[in-house]
C-alpha cells in the first residue's frame, strides 16, 4: 500500500435509496422458512463491524446460531418468541469490556499504512493502558475519578469509564451501534431482523459457551419476513417532543 496516497473519492449517495433501507426496517416476529445465503450473511456482518466505536477497540463479537437443533434451544432462552422461532438465522451479538488491552496491540499490528503515527502509537501503548484499566479493585479507577473531578474544575477531561461497570456501558454503546449497522444491512439485501431483549442471558451464554465477561446486548433474530411478520403500523413520538435546536 502506498502510504502517500490521497483519500478515495467518495462515490455517489443515492440518499432515497437509504430512506428505503431505514424506514422500510422493522422489527419483524415471523419470517419464512427461506435460508439467508452464506455470502449476504458475510457482507452483513462485515458491514456491521465497520460501524464506528470507541477508539477503533470494536469491543464486540458475533455468534450466528443456524443449525436447527441448536436455534431451537435458543428460540425457548428466548422465551419462545415467534422471532426466535421461525428466523432462518439467530445472531448473539456480545459486547466485551474484556478485549480493550488486546485489541489495542492488534491496532497496532493491523495498522494499514506504511508509517505508524507517533501519536497513534502513544495512544495505544501509554494512553489506552491508562484509560480503561480500573486496575485491581478498581482502585485505579477511583484514582482516575478523583483526578478528574479535580481536573474538570478549570478544564475539561474525559468523564470515566471509572469502573467494570461503566466499561460494560462503554463496551455495549460500540457493540449496539455495529448491530444497528448489521440491520440495516440485512434490510439492504431484502431480509429483515428483529432485535431481541427477551431472553434468559444466563441461559443463552451457557448454551454457546459465551465468554464470562461478555454481554449479551441483543440476540438478533434474521431472515425473509413472512407476509403476517409485522404486527402492527410503524410510529413514533412527534419530533418536537424529542429533538431540540440550540
Amino acid at each position: 500500500m502506498n502510504a502517500k496516497a490521497g483519500p478515495l473519492p467518495l462515490p455517489e449517495i443515492d440518499v432515497e435509496e437509504f430512506r428505503k433501507v431505514v424506514r422500510t426496517r422493522r422489527s419483524i416476529r415471523r419470517f419464512t422458512d427461506e435460508p439467508i445465503p452464506e455470502t449476504v450473511l458475510e457482507d452483513c456482518l462485515e458491514l456491521a463491524t465497520l460501524a464506528p466505536n470507541s477508539s477503533n477497540l470494536q469491543p464486540w463479537e458475533f455468534f450466528v446460531v443456524r443449525t436447527p437443533e441448536l436455534k431451537e434451544k435458543l428460540a425457548h432462552a428466548c422465551l419462545g418468541q415467534n422471532a426466535a422461532k421461525t428466523a432462518a438465522a439467530l445472531i448473539v451479538v456480545v459486547a466485551r469490556p474484556d478485549t480493550w488491552r488486546a485489541h489495542a496491540r492488534q491496532a497496532l499490528e493491523d495498522w494499514p499504512e506504511e508509517k505508524l503515527p507517533p501519536i497513534v502509537e502513544k495512544y495505544y501503548r501509554k494512553v489506552a493502558p491508562i484509560h480503561y484499566n480500573q486496575g485491581p479493585f478498581g482502585i485505579l479507577g477511583l484514582a482516575k475519578k478523583a483526578a478528574g473531578l479535580a481536573v474538570g474544575i478549570t478544564r475539561p477531561v474525559p468523564r470515566g469509564p471509572y469502573s467494570t461497570c461503566e466499561m460494560k456501558i462503554w463496551a455495549t454503546k460500540s457493540t449496539a451501534l455495529a448491530a444497528q449497522n448489521l440491520m440495516l444491512a440485512l434490510r439492504a439485501h431484502g431480509y429483515d431482523s428483529c432485535p431481541m431483549e427477551g431472553f434468559d442471558e444466563y441461559r443463552v451464554k451457557k448454551l454457546l459457551n459465551l465468554p464470562g465477561k461478555g454481554l449479551v446486548t441483543m440476540v438478533l433474530a434474521a431472515g425473509r419476513r413472512a407476509e403476517n411478520g409485522v404486527y402492527n403500523r410503524q410510529y413514533r413520538f412527534d419530533q418536537s417532543q424529542l429533538v431540540h435546536y440550540l
